[in-house]
């Protein structure tokens, strides 16, 4: 029963913390969605992959959103049209490169400031890894969940195709753009067909009238990804209570297993980035700082209650190449820290 409670006390904890940066992050999104024009967004980016993983990778400056509120960001990006490793580089990095947790981690660790600069260091350059890899992939539908592939712009070889047909009102997580009266366009036909994307239709609205279609958006993305939430922290409070904390923490001493604990830790306890820097605090004086880094840089990529909302937009194969790259990116950075700096 004590665990059961202690359970439930996580679970609720996780929640109210999370939900907050969620809102926040469909806020965005919605915003993105309906005040955005996507051919300006998309024209912004660079043409080089590295150069449009690093432009995605500082999005998280000007927009504080933790790893609760990316995922919908992140969503928008790639119906947009957005470039992968634009989109990639942003979902990895801007829970931990804006201006919120980097004043978090300096208050928390302002006697080891140097551990704040290769905190956003080693996340820019992880993210902008990750994604450069990822714009490989040419097309990323294979990769992503099919509600997000529908309502993406199709790879085209004719300039002017378009797709449309009559649907609900409703904005569905983006799926909809607002055409003339009475017709929206949606995009989620045959994911061959080509799809060209103008200016936003909704832009030509009346400012009350956009202002009504965000705040569908917004509740249809929160019905969405709330439920996903609510499954993903129930999943990381039962696994926090299921292992004993000291079975990780008995392994903290050593360069490569303190590491590997750390990062355990981090996706284990699933703690918001604009907190986390106070939880690493600590475990300041018994771990090496290689691993509180591996702790503050992986966290906030990938962790429990995160992978719950990236199934709602990638498919398996894609998180698991999400976890696999940034653990191994992750692991040898802080590695070669505790090897050579520490």
């Amino acid at each position: 029963m004590n665990e059961l409670n202690n359970a439930l006390t996580l679970f609720f904890s996780l929640l109210v913390e999370a939900i907050p940066f969620l809102l926040l992050g469909v806020l965005f999104s919605s915003v993105l969605l309906l005040f955005v024009d996507e051919r300006k967004l998309i024209a912004s980016v660079p043409r080089n992959p590295v150069l449009a993983a690093f432009a995605g990778s500082l999005i998280g400056c000007l927009f504080p959103v933790c790893e609760c509120g990316n995922v919908p960001v992140a969503r928008r990006l790639i119906v947009q049209g957005a470039p992968a490793s634009m989109a990639i580089g942003f979902l990895l990095a801007a829970p931990t490169v804006n201006p919120i947790v980097v004043w978090a981690t300096w208050t928390a660790f302002r006697d080891q400031p140097e551990l704040v600069f290769l905190r956003v260091g080693l996340t820019l350059l992880i993210a902008t890894i990750v994604g450069w890899v990822f714009s490989t992939q040419a097309d990323l539908r294979p990769l992503i969940q099919p509600s997000v592939a529908r309502a993406m712009p199709a790879l085209r070889s004719s300039p002017s195709v378009s797709s449309t047909s009559q649907g609900s009102n409703l904005l569905q997580s983006g799926t909809f753009l607002l055409g003339q009266p009475g017709q929206p366009l949606q995009l989620d036909g045959d994911p061959l067909q080509s799809v060209t994307l103008v200016a936003n239709p909704a832009l030509s609205r009346p400012f009350p009238e956009r202002l009504r279609l965000m705040l569908d958006n917004i509740i249809q993305e929160l019905r969405e990804l709330g439920g996903v939430l609510v499954i993903g922290t129930a999943i990381a409070a039962l696994v926090q209570v299921a292992i004993p904390r000291e079975i990780i923490l008995n392994l903290g001493q050593g360069a490569v297993t303190s590491i590997v604990a750390m990062m355990v830790l981090a996706c284990v306890v699933s703690i918001c980035s604009t907190v986390d820097s106070f939880f690493a605090l600590s475990f300041a004086s018994t771990f090496t700082s290689g691993s509180l880094l591996a702790f503050l840089v992986f966290g906030p990529m990938i962790d429990l209650k995160n992978i719950a909302l990236l199934w709602s937009v990638f498919r398996t194969k894609a998180i698991v190449y999400l976890f696999v790259l940034a653990a191994q990116l992750t692991f040898l950075a802080t590695l070669l820290i505790n090897l050579y700096i520490s």
